[in-house]
């Protein structure tokens, strides 16, 4: 019998999460089929409980509903609740517990171009939104050196400092993050700057070789900053490690099982016309 999961979002006509996820349970062998749902916000409440009631295995969240669903889930994982947030929802015999992959899934992707113990890292992160609390909480966890956090709106970083961050860790004016960006070996944007035209989110003057540096953002393929990153000699990834490993941890808590993390990379980077490197 054929098992439900999906995506409920508003808007998510966007979303390629059912050509990677459908192509991944195809290449388990698993009789599951993800399909997108557009949710009003005024409809979240009455959809969650169908969709409790109609038996689905689970189903991701995406924006507006990450933190209003959470007051209709049974359980909700420490991770979820630290990062204020849930992107997926695991169906255990009616009873719905959420979960955040977000930023353990960005992490499983940014490991990837980590020539460096991480513990030796020293992290900057620009943006105080959900993506980067995620990334904050999660890259806290794996023990770097110290990260710094930049933002426009101070007081929004230092609220995601307070929260998801360690003493040693600080906030930091956008200039200060400039002036003294060759100290960072990693460097992640969890902003929007960059999607619709091309600007940077803060000036790379000062980059060093080698630095790694992350844009959440995967349309287009290559932002700006990663562009001016690379001329610079920086190791870049776009968003699509974190689209694909956030799902892929999905896909293991609705099965138990791993799926193809390069397949599902794969129909990603079709999707958005670029082409695959087998990493």
């Amino acid at each position: 019998m054929e098992k439900k999961v999906g995506l409920i979002g508003y808007p998510v006509s966007h979303s390629m999460s059912p050509q990677m996820q459908n192509g991944a349970f195809e290449k388990a062998g698993l009789s599951y089929v993800y399909e997108k749902y557009e949710v009003h916000p005024d409809h979240l409440e009455e959809t969650v409980r169908d969709m409790r009631h109609q038996g689905f295995a689970g189903w991701n969240v995406t924006i507006p509903h990450k933190q209003a669903i959470m007051p209709y889930l049974d359980e909700i994982s420490e991770d979820a609740l630290k990062i204020g947030a849930v992107n997926t929802v695991v169906n255990e015999n009616g009873k719905l517990k959420g979960y955040n992959t977000d930023g353990a899934g960005f992490i499983k992707g940014l490991i990837r171009h980590v020539r460096f113990p991480i513990e030796e890292a020293k992290v900057l992160i620009i943006g105080a939104g959900g993506a980067s609390r995620a990334i904050s909480y999660a890259m806290s966890k794996e023990g770097p050196c110290s990260i710094a956090i930049t933002n426009r709106t101070k007081e929004k970083a230092q609220d995601i400092f307070n929260e998801c961050l360690r003493e040693q860790d600080q906030v930091i004016s956008l200039q200060e993050a400039e002036e003294r960006l060759a100290e960072f070996s990693i460097i992640i944007n969890t902003t929007s700057i960059g999607m619709k035209e091309d600007r940077l989110p803060l000036r790379v003057d000062h980059l060093k070789a080698g630095t790694v540096v992350s844009d959440i953002i995967y349309n287009p393929f290559k932002t700006a900053l990663l562009k001016e990153s690379e001329k610079r000699g920086a190791i870049t990834d776009n968003g699509v490690a974190m689209l694909v490993f956030q799902g892929a941890l999905s896909f293991e808590k609705w099965t138990g099982i791993t799926p193809d993390t390069s397949l599902m990379e794969k129909i990603v980077i079709q999707e958005l016309g670029g082409s695959y490197v087998n990493r």
